[in-house]
């Protein structure tokens, strides 16, 4: 960052003009007119590059190409088809809609041709100043350059303007002021039993127990339906009609065995399409959140538990059928939600070591 004397510029007003004005190394900037919400973004926008690169960027204009505004406009009406499921918006659309906010504030009126690879540090150093986790900022940027990258499909903007933004790096670990979150762990069994018995509804304690039984997502337990089960054999097999891997074509199972069998009984009713659990994710997780603050534990929430029960099935079963289990298609995925069970490893160690 290069600030001199550590002082940001402050907007000016130029009164023969009425407009609004700010200085940067000896040069003016015009920003629009004195008070106006377009001077104010602009003061935004201008600023930001400045604190990157030290240097002025040029002011917008009235170009009559489109907008950094008209493509965010264009591809959030498209979003709001595309990331949508059983008719609600996904996290996916409010992920973007976060993600351009500050894009929106700070280069708004530029035309999008004209937005490069400084002007994406200038934003992504809006996320870090938010405190935003480093692997967030940088899938923040990637959701950025998709919008430009929607816009070259579609025509709207040049190609030339996608490959320039693909050439800013992420950021790297040790190397940035955004924060690392710690790699998440496996929920200390403790901590489950003491929350178990701290929530009120019988309900909340058995999808508890069902994550860890079956290291199922906790979408697929809330979405299943008796009609979706096959009870004929020894594991109950339920084939996932609405999942997160849905729209690669993928059709995830849930194996339940005979503990996971006792549970599900109790919530089997005639209806083969009424959900067993009336519970919605946001529910689930708000419930297990205040329990953690009550007992003044380490906040934990319903999807570690299938990290919790892939380090289980891991140690158990091995990686391959842990794979399968937690439906992977590749071991990588699997070895990035198992973490490795020392103790098996001990045990093995005393016995051929």
């Amino acid at each position: 960052m290069n600030v001199k004397n550590g002082r940001v510029p402050r907007q000016q007003h130029h009164k023969g003009s009425g407009q609004s004005r700010v200085r940067i190394n000896g040069r003016d900037v015009y920003l629009g007119p004195w008070g106006s919400e377009r001077a104010e973004s602009e003061y935004r926008r201008v600023i930001a590059q400045y604190l990157i690169t030290g240097q002025a960027p040029l002011p917008a204009t009235d170009d009559p190409r489109i907008s950094v505004n008209e493509l965010m406009l264009a591809f959030l009406r498209h979003a709001q088809q595309h990331y949508r499921k059983n008719g609600k918006l996904t996290d996916e659309y409010h992920c973007y809609t976060s993600a351009l906010r500050p894009l929106k504030e700070l280069y708004g009126n530029t035309p999008a041709a004209d937005f490069g690879p400084m002007a994406l540090k200038a934003v992504r150093n809006q996320f870090v100043e938010k405190r935003w986790c480093r692997r967030y900022v940088n899938k923040s940027v990637s959701r950025i350059r998709h919008v430009f990258k929607w816009g070259v499909e579609n025509e709207l903007i040049a190609v030339t303007t996608l490959h320039a933004l693909q050439a800013v790096q992420g950021l790297q670990a040790g190397r940035t002021e955004a924060p690392d979150h710690p790699p998440r762990q496996p929920v200390p069994a403790e901590h489950i039993e003491a929350v178990k018995k701290s929530v009120r509804r019988q309900r909340t304690r058995d999808l508890i127990d069902l994550l860890l039984l079956t290291g199922a997502r906790t979408g697929e337990l809330l979405s299943l339906a008796g009609g979706m089960l096959d009870r004929t054999g020894e594991v109950w097999i339920a084939k996932i009609r609405d999942h997160k891997t849905a729209h690669h074509g993928k059709d995830p199972v849930v194996l339940f065995g005979p503990k996971s069998q006792l549970i599900l009984r109790q919530y089997l009713v005639a209806d083969p399409d009424s959900r067993l659990f009336k519970m919605s994710g946001d529910s689930l997780r708000q419930t297990i959140a205040a329990a953690c603050r009550r007992l003044k534990i380490p906040h934990w929430s319903p999807h570690w538990l299938r990290h919790t029960a892939a380090t289980r099935m891991r140690a158990e079963c091995g990686l391959e059928v842990a794979q399968t289990l937690l439906g992977h298609s590749k071991a990588d995925m699997t070895q990035l939600y198992a973490q490795k069970n020392l103790d098996a490893a001990i045990r093995s160690a005393a016995l051929v070591g």
